[in-house]
């Protein structure tokens, strides 16, 4: 019997890849003879570099870069040397993890050592650049990310604009000029061709939400205020989002305000499309490009894949979700290992099975086994 072991992260506990060695553990108790192979997945979230540098045989590098308040820090990303081409996530130089102390500051924060990291790696050759978008403290629509990279912004007075609450007075982009090409012609020209902007190298952004940059199921709204935003600082944010949308229409000819993803990690979707050229694709599949997953689920009999929390929010583009289709498209029987498990019979309905942990996160790498066991005891009858 061939294996196909397939699951996301169990956030807050287990990586993708531990999730996925620990029910292979319990799988071979059962059935010895199995020929298992490990595939771990991800959507764009934190973990996705990790699961793309196993699956490709890349390599951790480390840039000197600043985290969303300012500080100096060390941010990580995968090269892949094979096609010349880097894995970042915006998280590590604008998430909670690159906070000096912790405390976040939605006002303050910026995504300028995403631009940084974006650098880094054009300046090593970089031919293509995948951002993982998710997981930020930031709310700056990319205005950080697009500084790093050379653009200006200026208000009516002709001061340059430094921080994100003040976008709300921004009028005027300055973009810098790459190879002697006027940046306005280059940026203009297409909305989104396969490279272009300052950097030069094909920018794709992974990304596992669908929400546009403005509006209730904004950036803003919907993720401002898991981020410790104030009402009056929601205004403040989205005010200023729109402002920069609005300007950069004028300045730079294009739109990409209502795009779905454009609202991801405080709108970096968004900057990565009007100031990058990137284009934006869901994060599975991103991913399951990126570890040729179609065509391990071909050779598989029964594919198991698995969350930390199956709920409704698993149909919207998440991993397990996605590997789900896959495996129904290609006729396979496919199982799901979760830690917990919504009542939702629409969410349960798209895999032959749900096992649920049901226990405690410190003991979870056993239970992953025990659930393995039993998964495995029904594949054998």
């Amino acid at each position: 019997m061939r294996i196909l072991i397939a699951p996301d992260k169990f956030k807050g506990s287990l990586s993708a890849w531990q999730v996925a060695e620990n029910i292979a553990l319990g799988i071979r108790d059962v059935i010895p003879d199995a020929q298992i192979e490990i595939a771990p997945v991800a959507d764009g979230g934190e973990g996705t570099a990790e699961v793309i540098c196993k699956a490709r045989e890349g390599e951790w590098v480390t840039c000197h870069t600043h985290g969303p308040l300012g500080n100096p820090i060390e941010a990580r990303y995968v090269w892949l040397s094979e096609n010349a081409s880097a894995v970042i996530e915006m998280s590590e130089a604008a998430g909670l993890r690159a906070l000096k102390d912790g405390v976040p500051d939605v006002l303050r924060a910026n995504t300028v050592g995403v631009g940084e990291m974006l650098l880094d790696g054009a300046n090593r050759g970089a031919r293509e650049i995948i951002v993982g978008v998710g997981g930020s403290v930031t709310n700056d629509g990319g205005f950080g990310m697009a500084r790093a990279l050379g653009f200006q912004f200026f208000d009516q007075q002709d001061n340059e604009i430094k921080k994100t609450a003040d976008l709300i007075s921004v009028v005027r982009i300055e973009a810098p000029v790459a190879e002697g090409v006027s940046p306005a012609t280059t940026l203009k020209s297409q909305p989104a061709p396969a490279s272009g902007g300052p950097l030069q190298t094909r920018i794709v952004a992974a990304c596992d939400v669908k929400n546009t940059l403005l509006g209730e199921n904004g950036a803003t709204r919907t993720f401002g205020p898991q981020k410790g935003a104030t009402p009056d600082e929601l205004e403040i944010l989205e005010r200023a989002l729109t402002r920069l949308a609005d300007t950069v229409t004028r300045e730079l000819g294009c739109d990409f305000r209502n795009n779905p993803g454009a609202g991801a990690a405080g709108g970096l979707g968004f900057g990565l499309m009007s100031f990058c050229r990137g284009e934006l694709r869901a994060g599975f599949d991103v991913v399951a490009d990126a570890v040729e997953l179609e065509e391990k689920i071909k050779r598989a009999d029964v594919v198991i894949t698995g969350e930390g929390k199956l709920d409704r929010q698993t149909l919207e583009g998440k991993a397990p979700a996605g590997v789900a289709l896959l495996a129904r498209k290609f006729g396979k029987r496919v199982f799901a290992v979760v830690g917990r498990a919504a009542a939702d019979q629409q969410v349960r309905d798209i895999f032959d099975g749900v096992y649920e942990l049901e226990g405690f996160i410190p003991q979870a790498r056993e239970l992953l086994r025990e659930r393995a066991r039993e998964l495995a005891n029904t594949l054998k009858d």
